[in-house]
């Protein structure tokens, strides 16, 4: 028991490496990576035929399906501790017209994620990743946009982009929840 344990502890500590490495790459992607890149603006990619994007929502995506394997091996605490630090990191990278924009919607974001996952991650952890993600993508890409531009024009791509990490993911997700069963590792007390 104690071997799962400390697996379980490390397994979450690397989670939550991987929680906190999303906010930092996404500002990064953002101003770097793209396959259009406004001077002085922002990258943009592809998410479906005509529908362009900010980069950094791919990291945004992935930072969903991280905190919900953070609160998974290392339970709620260590997961709302995650997402306070986080929000920090969003207010300190952010550029700085668009500080109060990421740091609410990132807030609201993985709260409502937290929110719809904890009650639904002991039965049914490839539902409760799906859909806490998917409305916690929701709300931040429509707090972000209208909170820094007074607009929700973008949201479609914003969403787009965000989901397609989640989608991603979900392999990893259902390859986690076959291992613990058969491992017995159960999810981290609350």
């Amino acid at each position: 028991m104690v071997e799962l344990d400390d697996r379980r502890r490390a397994e979450g500590f690397a989670f939550l490496a991987a929680f906190a490495a999303c906010i930092p790459a996404a500002n990064w992607l953002i101003q770097n990576v793209g396959t259009v890149c406004v001077p002085d603006g922002v990258c943009l990619i592809p998410v479906a035929p005509g529908i362009m994007a900010p980069s950094g929502v791919l990291m945004i995506g992935l930072a969903l399906v991280m905190r919900d394997l953070v609160q998974r091996r290392l339970g709620v605490r260590w997961a709302v501790a995650a997402i306070l630090c986080g929000a920090i990191a969003s207010a300190f990278l952010a550029p700085a017209a668009l500080v109060v924009a990421s740091t609410v919607a990132f807030l609201m974001s993985e709260f409502a994620d937290l929110a719809i996952y904890t009650p639904l991650q002991r039965r049914r952890l490839m539902l409760a990743v799906l859909l806490s993600s998917l409305i916690g993508l929701v709300i931040d890409s429509a707090v972000f946009l209208y909170l820094a531009f007074g607009s929700l024009t973008y949201v479609e791509g914003q969403v787009i982009g965000k989901a397609w990490m989640v989608l991603l993911a979900m392999p990893a997700i259902w390859w986690i929840r076959e291992r613990d069963q058969r491992l017995g590792l159960s999810p981290a007390a609350r």
